[in-house]
């Protein structure tokens, strides 16, 4: 994995990791995530307007665009549901992992990607250290599929859209730059969770009241940490970036423990270290 593309993600994951546990901490999760989100757009938007009318949007980059969309207002509402029942370094480990795991059989069907030994053995280690990190965090009843922890099949979803939306992304930001992708995605997305919120607006106001700085903080996070992934998408394999990022998996296991008191931190750190090993391996892969 180029150094370059190595960088990038790793900083895009200290900064997922920091949203997504300001998103955990919000008296209402999706409403926080959803303004959010709005306020990225704002952001956004004067940046990307320029290049949008001067080069316009490809043909070619609509399908991607519009599928972009629709599965991360999947992937928000998942998340909100999921934070708002679960445990942060439940959620997060299950939600993140699962992309994971997914992702590289599904790019070397439509990429044509092969991971290299190496890359492959490093993406298994990262499937193994969630796996142990999830065990870790929710103890015996996590293998009881009858008696799931809570929060967990709201992850699962949200671990799916994840996958499906990290292939999409790959193959978009390759037809349209990454700044006008990530704002038209941000725009689509508010739009198309406001009637959600909407329905919530009392909600919605006492979570502005009462987080609105914390909201700024995580529009900022958001929006960068999702440009880095993107422009990371042009300089390696998808299965590596993906799996590389997941070293937000690590800062989860300490804010889940550290910040949000859920258990031990001796298990999490254990599982931890296997995904850091696996993350090695990837970046080591040619």
């Amino acid at each position: 994995m180029p150094t370059t593309a190595l960088v990038l993600v790793l900083v895009a994951a200290v900064l997922h990791a920091t949203w997504n546990a300001l998103g955990k901490q919000a008296r209402h999760p999706l409403c926080f995530l959803w303004s959010a989100v709005t306020l990225a757009t704002i952001v956004g938007v004067p940046a990307a307007l320029p290049m949008l009318l001067t080069a316009g949007i490809p043909t070619a980059a609509w399908p991607y665009v519009i599928s972009t969309i629709g599965l991360h207002w999947l992937y928000f509402y998942a998340l909100g549901r999921a934070y708002h029942s679960g445990q942060f370094s439940v959620v997060y480990p299950v939600a993140r992992g699962l992309g994971v795991a997914l992702v590289p059989g599904v790019a070397l069907l439509v990429f044509d990607e092969w991971p290299s030994p190496v890359g492959t053995a490093g993406v298994g280690l990262v499937v193994v250290g969630i796996v142990a990190l999830h065990l870790a965090s929710v103890g015996p009843q996590a293998v009881r599929l009858a008696h799931p922890a809570a929060g967990t099949w709201w992850a699962l979803a949200t671990g799916l859209t994840t996958a499906a939306y990290s292939l999409v992304d790959k193959a978009g930001v390759t037809r349209l730059h990454p700044l006008p992708y990530i704002v038209l995605m941000f725009l689509g997305m508010s739009l198309t969770l406001l009637p959600v919120v909407l329905a919530e607006s009392q909600a919605l106001r006492r979570e502005w009241r009462a987080n609105w700085r914390t909201i700024v903080a995580a529009s900022v996070m958001m929006l960068v940490a999702y440009l880095l992934v993107l422009f990371a998408f042009r300089l390696s394999k998808t299965a590596y970036v993906v799996a590389a990022r997941e070293t937000s998996i690590v800062l989860s296991a300490l804010i889940g423990a550290l910040w949000f008191r859920e258990g031990r931190l001796g298990p999490r750190l254990a599982g931890a270290a296997v995904i850091l090993v696996g993350v090695v391996c990837v970046a080591l892969a040619r």
